[in-house]
């Protein structure tokens, strides 16, 4: 079985570094099940490739009493398909690239790189459908190769399940952290095979919530992955899911509750929330949305601005809280709205870091004091998810102005407006960002200030307006 990693980033043998595998020399690692072999089939500055091979003893698998025993086990797929196999040699070699770890390059852990992942000969119950639905949301380009079934399947024996053209070669192309390759993969491989060669008890739980912690709470299959990595075994797949949910949810529900209070207070005299719905519904209307997204809609308040206006007929919120998506469906008074009324709104549970195609088709999205609670890291990853996967025509983005921080009584210097916010944007630095999206996607920016500018700080929200080239 092989997996390949590639990179274009310049010098490309800085993924050396982040591997701890040196690109001039080919290394081997005993398995419990057989060796792993590291090499590099490319090395320049220009494109550098990993290559982890696994030699899988099936014999010895037998012999030392495997996970079935059986004596049909020397006739198996094990030895030549991705599986559970590889997610345990990913661990084991690339330990330190996984944990997001580099003594060399620490920066560079922590840097989204142009990364492209393959995978041989990988078993996938459900076909190429199921591929795509569990890695586009992560913002993957997926390219699958369903020819690799007819020759995967002349080379084995095929099991006896039903499906016995289930293998695939699959492609992965995103910017994104090598960190996050490797754990999306560790995770996902067994997933798409739907068996592991070991048994399955509580600490698959916690290897779970270790590797998926950070992604897995908004993907839009977690249920999905959660029972297929668990081997379908409900309460442990119960487990997972309380815990990457609703018992963090709870917590972290009411420190954002208390932070918005808190910006609220700051922001309160000058009607500042209001003036920014406004904003934000006078940029759609003068836009000709008639399909709007709501991404980070919380509880709800511009889904609310935005109902009263005919012209908005269909809005769709979308929030990584499943608990705020609860209280905006009852402020907005859903269950109890005329069907019509109810059919104008959808509320979505999801992430903004990831390729979503529900989000797809819309006429605009909006995106109001978001991107300040997003992990710098991530920008990148919402970038693409908006900009370059949901593509609607046009988008508006908002967020604090950091100049005016020094305007609000009470508010230290230095601190920012909320104590979830990663960051706050001078003018200058928003509209750098924004140039650079705008370039990089097709479109055309132009910038606002929301609320009563001062002359020498500002307005207290600036936005962004983006509008796609034709």
């Amino acid at each position: 079985m092989l997996l390949t990693i590639a990179t274009t980033h310049r010098p490309a043998t800085d993924l050396g570094f982040l591997l701890h595998k040196n690109p001039e020399r080919a290394q081997a690692f005993d398995l419990p099940f057989g060796k792993a072999h590291v090499f590099y089939p490319e090395a320049t500055e220009e494109r550098c490739e990993a290559a982890l091979l696994l030699d899988v003893d099936p014999v010895a698998l037998v012999r030392g009493g495997g996970r079935r025993g059986l004596l049909a086990d020397y006739v198996t797929d094990r030895p030549y398909v991705a599986s559970s196999f590889m997610s345990v040699a990913i661990a084991r070699v690339f330990g330190s690239a996984l944990g997001g770890r580099s003594k060399e390059r620490p920066e560079l852990a922590a840097t989204p790189l142009p990364l492209e992942a393959t995978v041989a000969a990988l078993p996938c119950r459900g076909g190429e459908a199921v591929v795509r639905r569990i890695f586009e949301p992560l913002g993957y380009c997926v390219r699958v190769d369903p020819a690799a079934a007819e020759r995967v399947a002349s080379a084995l024996t095929q099991p006896d399940d039903g499906e016995p053209n289930r293998y695939r070669n699959l492609s992965l192309q995103a910017t994104l952290p090598l960190a996050n390759l490797l754990a999306h993969l560790y995770v996902l491989i067994p997933v798409l095979d739907n068996d592991k060669h070991y048994w399955v008890g509580d600490a698959e739980v916690e290897k779970l919530l270790a590797r998926g912690g950070d992604w897995l709470a908004a993907h839009p299959e977690r249920d999905f992955i959660a029972r297929r990595y668990l081997k379908r075994k409900p309460t442990l797949a119960a487990e997972a899911l309380r815990r990457l949910g609703d018992e963090s949810g709870a917590e972290g529900h009411e420190e954002a509750s208390a932070g918005i209070e808190r910006k609220q207070a700051l922001e309160r005299p000058a009607h500042l929330n209001d003036q920014r719905m406004e904003a934000v519904a006078g940029a759609l209307r003068d836009a000709g949305a008639v399909r709007v997204l709501d991404l980070g809609c919380g509880e709800g308040r511009l889904i609310k601005a935005l109902l009263a206006e005919r012209q908005f007929q269909r809005i769709v919120g979308v929030d990584a809280s499943p608990r705020t998506l609860e209280i905006a469906a009852r402020r907005l008074k859903l269950a109890r709205s005329p069907a019509a009324e109810q059919e104008r709104v959808a509320l979505l549970h999801g992430a903004l870091t990831y390729r979503d195609r529900r989000l797809e088709g819309f006429d605009a999205a909006a995106v109001v004091e978001v991107i300040e609670h997003l992990p710098p890291g991530r920008l990148r990853a919402f970038e693409q998810a908006l900009f370059r996967f949901a593509q609607p025509k046009t988008v508006v983005v908002t967020t604090p102005n950091r100049e005016y921080n020094a305007l609000f009584p009470g508010l230290e210097n230095g601190r920012l407006r909320h104590p979830d916010h990663r960051f706050e944007w001078t003018r200058v630095e928003f509209a750098a960002w924004a140039g650079r999206v705008a370039d990089a996607w097709g479109f055309t920016v132009a910038f606002h200030g929301v609320g009563e500018a001062d002359a020498e700080h500002g307005a207290p929200t600036q936005m962004a307006v983006f509008r796609r080239c034709a």
